[in-house]
């Protein structure tokens, strides 16, 4: 058995919507507990967070990295339709 295979929401999708110190720590525990977590930012400027600082490790705020470990990012523009509908799709998908 895989260790990914033990831990409490393996297999569970989470659409992360969320910016900005609670949610993200919110959804990085859900991360640690091996929920799959998807984080959307906005592609004009990402999550604020990402310039809080210092200190900063790569030219990224260390809070940011730290509270968006274990999720996936994906830049998507939510005033447009194609970013609305492609939003949609994904949190059809996490709910299945």
């Amino acid at each position: 058995m895989r260790s990914s295979d033990r831990e409490p929401l393996s297999g569970i999708r989470v659409l992360d919507l969320c910016r900005v110190v609670s949610g993200p720590f919110a959804t990085m525990q859900l991360g640690d507990l091996g929920a799959d977590i998807v984080k959307i930012e906005d592609p004009r400027q990402g999550d604020e967070s990402r310039r809080y600082g210092p200190p900063f490790v790569g030219g990224e705020s260390a809070y940011f990295l730290s509270v968006n470990r274990n999720k996936r990012s994906c830049a998507v523009d939510l005033k447009s339709p194609a970013g609305r509908d492609a939003v949609l799709d994904l949190a059809s998908a996490a709910e299945s």
